[in-house]
């Protein structure tokens, strides 16, 4: 399930915790939960950004194993906050300046690959409403995109590649060329449905976001 609302001490604890959760990250197998819960505490704590990205980046700096399973890990998280987060001006100038060098260093290498895609994401991320699901997580881990499936009514559902940064006016423009309603006068909209209720979802909204929610 996603995270649910969260108790926190002090920043300076929570840091503490979050460096902790860090040290684990290393040799953890299943390190999506602790991602996520990481990235939970960056949304509830936004002061606590800036230091996870610099965390990361001593992390992923000379590590003793390049490319090895801890190394990726920590790759992976500076992924997933990529697509989440962005950092003030001064750390983001030092994480670009971390992603060119590794980059330079490891020409080829999954961390270089990582180091791409996190640059890519950069430079489209505005703020997230939810941290990243579960699947989300998985699909970012691997810089794939994730799979929407909408429901068109009098048509098949249609699945949807969507990123983190995909929104909803964006995939029901797709639907509407997709299903060849590119000249009609009518206005289309992406709606969520749920037990309780159906809503329209908001141009602008996140299509991360509301699977986030779903989850």
């Amino acid at each position: 399930t996603a995270p649910g609302p969260r108790s926190y001490t002090t920043l300076r604890d929570e840091a503490v915790k979050l460096f902790n959760s860090l040290q684990q990250l290393e040799s953890e197998r299943d390190p999506v939960p602790l991602m996520q819960g990481v990235l939970q505490t960056c949304l509830d704590l936004p002061p606590l950004v800036d230091e996870i990205y610099c965390q990361l980046v001593k992390q992923t700096t000379e590590p003793p194993a390049p490319g090895g399973q801890g190394d990726l890990h920590y790759w992976q998280l500076l992924t997933c906050m990529s697509c989440t987060f962005l950092p003030s001006p001064p750390v983001l100038r030092f994480l670009r300046f971390h992603l060119d060098r590794t980059e330079n260093c490891f020409p080829a290498s999954e961390m270089a690959k990582y180091a791409c895609f996190i640059r890519e994401a950069l430079g489209k991320t505005k703020g997230r409403e939810c941290v990243p699901s579960l699947e989300e997580i998985l699909v970012l881990m691997q810089r794939q995109e994730m799979i929407c499936t909408v429901h068109c009514p009098g048509a098949p559902a249609c699945s949807v590649a969507i990123s983190s940064h995909t929104t909803a006016e964006e995939v029901a423009q797709e639907l509407v060329s997709r299903l060849g309603l590119s000249q009609s006068p009518n206005l289309f909209a992406l709606y969520e449905q749920s037990r309780r209720r159906e809503q329209p979802v908001g141009s602008a909204t996140l299509l991360a976001d509301v699977l986030t929610r779903f989850e």
